[in-house]
């Protein structure tokens, strides 16, 4: 192969890679993010949905674990199966882990 042609399949190949990574989740505090960062950032979840999240939160207060979010209209174990590890109760992915079960192993959901 040319040179030049090599040069255009690698820029082709990292061009890919960087848009794929934009339509991946990325983490986000769904305990503080509003409703637009909550729809750009988890996939299968749109404005009407995000804006459920904060619905409920400012009706309940915050999220207390990740499978809560099944109370909200529409969010269900799919969507959360698509998010794992994207949906942060706290300002670390270290929240997330106590999904489904509080740092002092109490089974509360």
């Amino acid at each position: 192969m040319s040179r030049k042609l090599t040069s255009s399949i690698l820029a082709l190949i990292l061009g890919m890679a960087f848009s794929l990574s934009a339509l991946a989740a990325t983490p986000v505090n769904i305990n503080k993010a509003d409703a637009a960062t909550i729809a750009k950032a988890l996939n299968g979840v749109g404005m009407a949905k995000a804006q459920a999240i904060v619905k409920y939160r400012k009706a309940h207060g915050p999220f207390k674990s990740v499978a809560e979010l099944t109370k909200v209209k529409g969010i269900g174990p799919a969507t959360l199966a698509h998010n794992h590890g994207d949906i942060l109760l706290g300002d670390s992915h270290a929240a997330a882990a106590g999904s489904h079960h509080s740092r002092h192993g109490s089974n509360r959901h």
